[in-house]
């Protein structure tokens, strides 16, 4: 988005506006984002995760093509005051606590491949954000990815019901019957759709409220089927948080009941096993509260972290690891530690991989800096649009991180979406977005 003022819609025909620059960097921010999304191994289990390992052929080259594709395109195609813009301090230290953690890993060089991916993403999402000429553009972009995504998903519950919904023979029987589309999971599946609503609101509050109603519709169905209850609290509270100051006249409001909902969210959740004030008042009145036996892995989790306190164990180094798998494994743990992929937390995850002081700068750059984002988008119509539809968007996966562990992991869609939000709330508060009626 990278045009400013109040911009003429030109006559040009569609078919040969679509070969001028401008629509060439809409369809490539468009074509990045529908693959990112649905990756390069839709309907399978492993989904984009395969590209971590080094043996997916297909990954590694499709992958591999994004990247070189986004590091084109951010040279050729987009506004270099833009791409200069994109990266702040807080993220560039974020980024160095982010490779220092892969140079201190067990296996450095398979970290490297593993954070090779996760950087190639990073880009992508930023190429996204950089290419489209103005907000019209910009909802180009989000259509085209939405449909074919969402619809994909819709007709794999038809065409691939095995691998579009989960199973009795999947690793977890005990969520079979329930949606997933052309991702791995229900709780990726769930999330990507709770974003989709976001975007079909957007759509609807800037003019397009034939496709923004529908989309709104189909992807808050998709999410409801999912059967993810956080994802379906999580949603409405979002746009709560977001939309009502805006209407009484308090925008600024939304940033302090943002700090609120986070903090309220760390004490209901990592607090009852870390504060000692809230672990007591827990265990007196919801004895059983233990969010699916997420507690075990944050205490256990916790008690690791402080041998380790100030650099962690390096990227990929500690979930699913040797230094895990030949743990001893209590009889009365609710969650066998040696099996699990991640801590299902992505703040204590971060500290866990890349130490207390990394974990205090991405919280900064995660939470505090988008903020401060929000609170100087200026105060126009299309930026104000855009920016709330980027605060729903941070806000929801920032809170869901706090059951589930999605930073720095690799092509994971949610991570995605969180980056989306973080670098949209940057790239919306620089500039006045160039305004065009829609259709």
């Amino acid at each position: 988005m990278s045009n400013t003022g109040n911009l003429r819609r030109t006559e040009r025909a569609p078919l040969a506006a679509a070969f001028t620059r401008d629509g060439v960097a809409t369809a490539l921010a468009a074509l990045l984002f529908t693959l990112l999304l649905v990756s390069f191994r839709p309907f399978q289990p492993s989904g984009a995760e395969g590209s971590a390992d080094g043996g997916d052929i297909v990954n590694q080259l499709g992958f591999s093509a994004l990247g070189a594709a986004s590091l084109f395109a951010l040279t050729t195609l987009a506004d270099p005051k833009v791409v200069r813009s994109l990266l702040s301090p807080s993220w560039l230290l974020t980024l160095g606590f982010f490779l220092l953690s892969v140079a201190m890993a067990v296996d450095p060089s398979s970290a490297m491949r593993t954070a090779f991916f996760t950087l190639i993403a990073m880009t992508a999402v930023a190429t996204i954000l950089a290419l489209p000429r103005d907000a019209e553009a910009f909802s180009g972009v989000l259509i085209f990815t939405i449909v074919v995504v969402m619809g994909l998903s819709y007709v794999g519950l038809v065409v691939f019901p095995n691998e579009a919904l989960h199973t009795t023979a999947s690793q977890e029987p005990e969520h079979a019957g329930l949606w997933r589309g052309v991702f791995a999971h229900k709780n990726i599946a769930g999330p990507v759709m709770a974003c989709f609503s976001f975007a079909g609101l957007y759509l609807f509050r800037r003019g397009r409220r034939i496709w923004g109603a529908l989309i709104f519709i189909a992807a808050m169905n998709f999410m409801l089927h999912t059967g993810s209850k956080t994802t379906a609290g999580l949603v409405p509270f979002s746009i709560l948080i977001v939309m009502v100051p805006g209407l009484v006249g308090m925008r600024l409001g939304t940033p302090v009941l943002f700090m609120l909902a986070i903090v309220a969210t760390a004490l209901g959740t990592l607090g009852i096993v870390f504060v000692e004030p809230m672990k007591a008042l827990a265990a007196h009145y919801f004895p059983n509260l233990t969010y699916t036996g997420r507690t075990t892995l944050w205490e256990f989790a916790g008690e690791m972290l402080a041998k380790r306190p100030w650099t962690g164990y390096g990227y990929e180094s500690f979930w699913g690891t040797p230094l895990l798998l030949n743990q001893d494994q209590p009889f009365d743990r609710a969650w066998d530690i040696r099996s699990i992929v991640h801590g299902h937390n992505g703040y204590l995850d971060t500290a866990v991989l890349m130490g207390i002081p990394a974990l205090c700068v991405v919280a900064y750059t995660f939470l505090v800096a988008p903020l401060r984002d929000y609170m100087r988008i200026p105060l126009l119509k299309e930026n104000i649009y855009l920016g709330d539809f980027f605060m729903m968007v941070v806000l929801f996966a920032a809170l869901n991180a706090f059951l589930e562990s999605f930073f720095f992991r690799r092509a994971d869609p949610v991570w995605l979406f969180f980056l989306f939000g973080l670098f949209g709330l940057r790239q919306v508060s620089l500039r006045p977005l160039a305004t065009i009626r829609p259709n």
